[in-house]
């Protein structure tokens, strides 16, 4: 797992099939861009950095496959595309992100042909990729200092190298710490309904031999009281000027780490950050009501119950003690003045 990223190019885009953890570790080729559609929605691949990868390269694919030949025709094309592909997962600001990043790096090409702004389209791809490796590294180096010897940490959904191109967010942070020699052990939340956190984040965890603890989300509370953890880590999928929208399940756990007194930490790239917006400004993906009634082909509850599935929640900011971003970590001070 050390030697794979989760998104990368290889004549076509190759990503980790994240559904299939984690009874097995699967790659699979998108060659158009309805197959990243589908890759997107049905969360083969997810995570915010990741899915601003799958973005950028999404242009990209869509500027090799176009069989236009004229570079206005082409970049129309990749206009079209981009706005598909955006509109899969509204609430996760990184894919926007990447893909108008790609479309931005290419719209001035006003003397390049066609050729041209395709190589131009795969490099910007694979710029965004290279660097959300770095950018997680540093994230990990930066946020690893807040952890000290012994710590234990709750998580919440999946904020690992699956999330990412590589290294992690939250995750990213208990890697970089355990690297420096620190021991450190982890409470994962399963994170229901799609359980990323059993599946995904438990599965990583053992996979790097990082002592790891599994419990069901409704317990949280409980292991606080208990002390049996002293930090909260969490990722984010955008960070808008007064609250952080993460996988559901996020708020209540910032409300419980406030009440008893535990710091709950955000870790995510500045590409998460949407600070133009406010929380009442962001439409909050609803999923599939099935996700609920239906767990590994095991049906659950009733077919004609009515289900809310909304797939983030929003965190204001003042239940947040810090934000952890590569070019430094942001305080609750900071954050009460105004992002």
């Amino acid at each position: 797992m050390r030697d794979v990223r989760t998104i990368w190019w290889d004549d076509g885009i190759r990503m980790i099939d994240q559904t299939r953890l984690p009874a097995e570790l699967v790659t699979i080729k998108i060659e158009t861009v309805q197959d990243l559609c589908e890759a997107i929605l049905s969360l083969r691949i997810r995570g915010a950095p990741a899915l601003g990868a799958a973005g950028a390269y999404g242009v990209a694919l869509a500027a090799i496959c176009s069989r236009s030949i004229a570079p206005e025709d082409l970049l129309r094309d990749l206009d079209r595309a981009g706005d598909i592909i955006k509109s899969t997962r509204p609430t996760a600001v990184n894919l926007s992100w990447g893909v108008d990043r790609v479309r931005k790096a290419v719209a001035g090409a006003d003397d390049a042909d066609a050729d041209e702004i395709r190589d131009a389209a795969l490099n910007e791809a694979e710029r965004v990729a290279d660097e959300d490796v770095a950018v997680n590294r540093a994230l990990g180096d930066i946020g690893a200092e807040l952890l000290e010897d012994g710590d234990v940490v709750l998580t919440h959904c999946n904020a690992g190298r699956l999330a990412c191109v590589d290294w992690g967010t939250a995750l990213g942070v208990i890697r970089s710490a355990t690297e420096q020699g620190k021991d450190i052990r982890v409470y994962a939340c399963e994170t229901r309904p799609l359980n990323q956190g059993s599946r995904l984040t438990a599965w990583e965890l053992v996979e790097d031999k990082i002592p790891a603890t599994l419990i069901c989300d409704s317990m949280a509370g409980m292991v606080m009281r208990q002390g049996l953890v002293n930090k909260v880590i969490v990722g984010a999928d955008r960070i808008t000027c007064d609250a952080v929208f993460n996988k559901v399940g996020t708020y209540a756990h910032a409300v419980l780490a406030k009440e008893h007194g535990i710091p709950f930490y955000v870790v995510a790239p500045l590409s998460t950050f949407d600070l133009g917006q406010r929380e009442e400004d962001i439409v909050i993906e609803e999923r599939d009501p099935d996700e609920v009634r239906w767990a590994g082909g095991v049906q659950l509850a009733p077919s004609k119950v009515k289900v809310y599935n909304p797939a983030f929640d929003a965190t204001p900011l003042d239940k947040v003690t810090g934000i952890i971003t590569e070019k430094g970590i942001i305080e609750r001070a900071d954050m009460v003045r105004g992002l």
